[in-house]
């Protein structure tokens, strides 16, 4: 045994003498030294073998399969390498010949969409109905009329070629034309409830239409299941349109994302169906929504950042998404200097879950968007079986212009809010911005017209503006300022009201 580590020390002297050796002469002669010491080494073995002993040979065994094993764990690396990298370069693929495929893949769709207009035109023929006509398509024009893969935007272009004949102008029956706000709501609630079994408290809704003469981005937040999909989904049914719903990714961060973006190398614009959406819709007089579905899922901060801002604009004229920095004589009808309108017949209505897997919704959003928040299922009720309407945006405006001069917030509501402002701002050094009194203004006159009251109204404002803000603070160190709150609400608003906000405050107490 002796002898064997005895060997093994000499062994490894003489080895490690000659790999410094070698480091010292590197990329000159690194060998030249040692190039007869492998007899050197078999000269070592010699000397001490024949005293190994049994325990000698073990260990000698052991050591050379420790070697072999090392030997083969590096050559197996190596094979992992080059198996790799063929993997990584046949996986490159000549990009012109991807982008001439796609460009194939664009020919055979719209191919296919030309024939699937040219027989629902046969069939609408066979229907007696006349190509051309509202909410019909109108005669399909070869595909040399209206190449759209040689457009820089050919979804875009695809829509414009749409609207060439199809006629959007709608026909207001007279039964439609003399609904006020809270039958059009009442209408809305049986057709849903009747038709779509989908079940909507009247408060809802009426709170769900006053943001919609308020503001053009509306969140709805709740638990699955609630019905937060479905509302603009089944409205929108209602209106006889479609509704888009575009799903957010937790990957987007910029507003790329949702428009898309100018691709230099193919000289094409990756359109997305957003843009697609909003876009059609400039060629429409009725009203659309469009739905961004799980919108926290991303920071919407982010990636709707643009559209926040333009809608804090009060001239809608300036409300322009520049799509192209470099304008294009054949781009889209309606993209002017490659800057887009976004229209006043629409709305962007997000949906929100507050778990894990979601970011937080900022004050940012939150001042700017009007909320909905779902908590319970809808109630089934018994209703008459209710047809949809045909209404335009204009007198869906004409409606919330007229609860403004109807419904003014009135005086008395107006200075207690005033008082609840200055108690707000003395306990909790928060105070109502002026965006938040804008939209009361333009809000509690809607929710009235809705058939609602104004202290309902301002009881939402103040739960879904103000008291959200109310998570930001020390709620552990407040628990006598939230009973004097719910106490000052009581004294201006008397005991039986603000039942929301006194629920919100109560929790937070409990918090505390």
């Amino acid at each position: 045994m002796k002898e064997f580590f005895n060997y093994l020390r000499a062994l490894f002297e003489a080895l490690f003498s000659d790999i410094g050796q070698f480091l010292k002469t590197a990329f000159v002669s690194p060998w030249a030294d040692v190039r007869n010491n492998f007899l050197l080494y078999r000269d070592i073995f010699n000397v001490y073998v024949g005293d190994f002993g049994v325990g000698g040979w073990i260990l000698y065994i052991l050591f050379l399969l420790f070697w072999v094993a090392l030997l083969g764990a590096l050559v197996y690396l190596i094979y992992c390498f080059v198996v790799k990298y063929k993997a990584y370069h046949n996986r490159k693929v000549d990009k012109s010949k991807l982008i001439e495929q796609v460009q194939k893949l664009n020919d055979q769709l719209y191919t296919a969409i030309l024939e699937k207009n040219e027989i629902l035109n046969l069939k609408v023929g066979s229907l007696g109905i006349q190509p051309g006509a509202a909410g019909a398509p109108g005669q399909v024009k070869t595909k040399t009329d209206n190449d759209f893969s040689n457009s820089r935007f050919p979804k875009l272009a695809a829509v414009d070629y749409k609207y060439l004949t199809y006629k959007t102008h709608i026909e207001m029956p007279e039964i439609d034309s003399a609904l006020s706000l809270e039958q059009l709501i009442t209408k809305y609630r049986f057709f849903a409830a009747s038709q779509m079994k989908l079940y909507y408290d009247m408060k809802t809704l009426r709170t769900f239409f006053a943001a919609m003469g308020t503001t053009k981005l509306i969140i709805l937040e709740g638990i699955s299941g609630t019905g937060k999909t479905s509302l603009p989904y089944s409205l929108v049914k209602f209106f006889q349109n479609d509704v888009k719903i575009c799903s957010v990714q937790p990957s987007w961060r910029d507003r790329s994302e949702l428009i898309g973006y100018y691709n230099e190398f193919a000289k094409k614009f990756n359109e997305t169906e957003f843009l697609k959406a909003v876009y059609e819709t400039t060629y429409r007089e009725d009203n659309c929504l469009i739905v961004l579905d799980e919108m926290n899922l991303a920071r919407i901060e982010y990636y709707f950042a643009e559209f926040l801002s333009i809608m804090e604009m009060p001239n809608v004229a300036e409300w322009t998404i520049e799509i192209s920095n470099k304008p294009d004589p054949g781009d889209p009808k309606h993209l002017m200097e490659g800057k887009l309108l976004i229209p006043q017949n629409l709305w962007f209505i997000g949906t929100a879950n507050n778990d894990d897997s979601t970011f937080t919704i900022t004050d940012k959003v939150y001042d700017r968007a009007m909320t909905l928040t779902f908590s319970t299922k809808g109630v089934a009720f018994d209703c008459p079986f209710t047809e949809p309407v045909s209404i335009t945006f204009d007198f869906l405006n004409k409606l919330f212009m007229e609860a403004q001069t109807n419904y003014p917030m009135s005086e008395v509501t107006l200075e207690k809010f005033k008082k609840l402002d200055l108690f707000i701002f003395n306990k909790f050094s928060l105070a109502f911005g002026n965006r938040i009194q804008k939209q009361m203004k333009i809000f509690i006159p809607n929710y009235v017209a809705a058939g609602g009251t104004e202290v309902e109204a301002l009881d939402y404002i103040f739960a879904s503006k103000i008291l959200k803000k109310f998570v930001a603070l020390n709620l552990a160190f407040l628990h006598d300022e939230l009973n004097q709150l719910i106490g000052e609400i009581e004294k201006l608003f008397g005991k039986g009201n603000f039942a929301q906000s006194k629920k919100i405050i109560e929790d937070f107490i409990k918090m505390s």
